[in-house]
């Protein structure tokens, strides 16, 4: 199983912070958002590489952090996607196509968008997908085991009480087996109260519709689009998270997790 890190994107919402800076490596205490979550994953025995996709701005500072807080076991490959800009960003979906693909995505146009990296290869394995800016409270591993258990493709879901903040996510529907029934991206009259989180495991059997997903009129720019594109095409299951998660989006929220578990 690869672990697909998500991390191309310019974190506009940051302003100054994030300009010459990508977000997942800004440090909480000592250690970086990605580094906590990448010293969970590494010890999940199904894992065996981590695949870091960021942008051509911020691809050398990922090579340094590479080899200055490097602890890991399993290796690290940083692909960088060629975009230098937010205006100009390729979206979580074709650049998670472009790590798989080893550098290639088929357009819904017919034509192909494609970079050369050196270290891409194709890949056929089971795919762990997350994004990198969230501080976790629990184990991939919960995940990866209820992944195995169902046989399926799958999602995270958690509760979420209030209407406003499911008007700005993924919203699904499950049955009594935790089977995805269906998923809507901020509704306006959610169906349920199960939010999705953008941590996703795609199985290797499922990764044709992956490749072909854009092609085949997916949207590109969050993670969501493909897991909604996914459930309308496969069996898919979601996995209530077992605890908490912490979702750095702002600078409110940012200076709230230095304050709440730079200590940690």
């Amino acid at each position: 199983m690869k672990n697909i890190v998500i991390a191309a994107g310019y974190a506009t919402r940051l302003g100054e912070l994030t300009k010459n800076f990508p977000k997942p490596l800004l440090k909480i205490g000592e250690r970086s958002i990605l580094g906590r979550m990448l010293d969970d994953i590494d010890q999940i025995p199904e894992i065996d590489e981590h695949i870091i996709i960021t942008n051509h701005k911020f691809a050398h500072i990922f090579e340094e952090w590479k080899q200055k807080e490097c602890r890991w076991l399993k290796p690290i490959t940083i692909v960088d996607d060629g975009t230098e800009t937010n205006d100009t960003r390729l979206g979580a979906v074709c650049d998670l196509i472009l790590a798989i693909n080893g550098g290639g995505v088929p357009l819904a146009d017919g034509k192909q968008l494609s970079i050369l990296n050196s270290q891409l290869s194709i890949i056929n394995d089971d795919l762990l997908v997350v994004a990198a800016d969230n501080l976790l409270f629990f184990s991939f591993q919960e995940f990866v085991d209820f992944a195995k258990e169902k046989g399926t493709s799958c999602i995270m879901c958690h509760e979420q009480s209030s209407i406003e903040k499911l008007q700005r996510t993924g919203v699904v529907e499950l049955d009594a087996n935790n089977r995805v029934l269906g998923m809507e991206e901020k509704p306006q009259v959610p169906k349920s109260h199960w939010a999705v989180p953008p941590f996703y495991i795609y199985t290797r059997e499922d990764l044709d519709l992956v490749r072909h997903s854009v092609e085949n009129g997916c949207g590109k720019d969050a993670p969501g689009n493909l897991a909604h594109y996914m459930v309308e095409h496969t069996t898919m299951h979601a996995w209530p998270m077992s605890a908490g998660r912490f979702d750095i989006g702002s600078l409110d929220t940012y200076y709230e997790a230095q304050k709440k578990y730079g200590k940690n």
